[in-house]
């Protein structure tokens, strides 16, 4: 897994508001979005987004890291 990739795929799921505009934006498969950000939750060890049907939602953790991974890509 590219940890930046996947930083950047969850930046565009929640900037986006859903998975097909991240994907659209990102000009990758719609499963391939959501393969990364599942492989970066694993990762981190705790679940970023709640997908629901028509919505995303961030957990604390979620909130909490995209905070972090925003500062970290902005330098």
């Amino acid at each position: 897994m590219d940890r930046f990739e996947a930083i950047r795929t969850l930046i565009a799921l929640v900037d986006g508001g859903s998975l097909s505009v991240a994907s659209k934006a990102l000009r990758v498969p719609l499963p391939t979005v959501s393969r990364r950000v599942s492989d970066l939750e694993v990762f981190i060890g705790s679940q970023l987004v709640v997908r629901m049907t028509r919505k995303l939602l961030l957990t604390e953790s979620g909130i909490a890291f995209l905070a972090s991974a925003r500062r970290a890509l902005a330098n």
